[in-house]
């Protein structure tokens, strides 16, 4: 579900490398959830990742920012590798660097139900990158405004929609100015009228060149806004390509059986 079509980009295959994953493992006890997943994103680009449930596309993104630690594999952000875990070339990252240059917005929007709209958005650039309170709350009513929010700042999430507070958790990954940003499933939790409102935002930061990965069920949206596209099923990438390729015109059948069901 749209309310707009969103300006999809094009693809950046030349342009930097911003995060790169290689063998990419993840399982938990016996169970193996990622089986050797490899990705380059570069800079500029939105990066769709669809498959059916327990493929391991939300475990592959939260990965991606080492809210889950993979359990083999290498990942690196800007050339320089990922510690403690992971050996490479270069100073490496430490997991606290990384989270705040790569924001993510989750399912169930985590906001703090005793903080206010405002306080939630600046609640991390105050704490985490040491902007005066003023600096802060002058940025965070900038992004609202851009999430059409700014007359809800003194709200607390429980007097809030879900889009709205879908709307307030982009708003607050925004303020810690991330270079990527991971979208896992946000709609999924949503009544299917207010997907839309949330859509719209995502589709005008990927028109802004805001550098995306997008865990999503929503084919439509992810044809129209992604540069590329990957399929996950059962913990692998099974498919890579352009929109066109991989929803449009799939020629791979397990692909074509999982899109299927969108069309039924």
């Amino acid at each position: 579900m749209t309310t707009s079509k969103p300006v999809r980009q094009e693809a950046a295959p030349a342009g930097e490398v911003v995060l790169e994953v290689r063998g990419l493992l993840k399982s938990y006890g016996r169970h193996e959830v990622l089986k050797g997943v490899d990705l380059a994103l570069h800079r500029g680009e939105v990066l769709a990742v669809i498959g059916p449930s327990g493929s391991g596309k939300s475990t592959m993104i939260r990965c991606l920012n080492m809210m889950e630690v993979p359990t083999g594999g290498t990942l690196s952000f800007l050339g320089r590798p990922i510690a403690p875990s992971f050996k490479g070339k270069g100073e490496a990252i430490g997991f606290g660097e990384l989270r705040r240059r790569v924001g993510m917005v989750f399912q169930h929007f985590n906001l703090f139900p005793h903080k206010t709209v405002l306080q939630n958005v600046t609640e991390g650039p105050i704490a985490v990158l040491g902007l005066p309170r003023q600096e802060a709350e002058a940025i965070a009513m900038d992004l609202l405004g851009r999430v059409s929010l700014a007359d809800k700042c003194n709200a607390y999430p429980n007097h809030l929609s879900g889009g709205q507070k879908q709307r307030v958790a982009i708003a607050r990954a925004l303020a810690m100015k991330p270079e990527v940003l991971l979208l896992d499933e946000v709609t999924s939790a949503l009544d299917p009228e207010l997907v839309g409102e949330v859509l719209k935002v995502i589709g005008s930061l990927a028109a802004d060149g805001m550098t995306m990965v997008i865990v999503t069920h929503e084919m439509a949206f992810a044809a129209d806004v992604a540069s590329r596209v990957l399929f996950m099923d059962g913990g692998v990438v099974a498919a890579e390509g352009s929109a066109e390729e991989i929803i449009r015109a799939p020629a791979n059948e397990r692909l074509q059986s999982f899109l299927a069901r969108f069309h039924a």
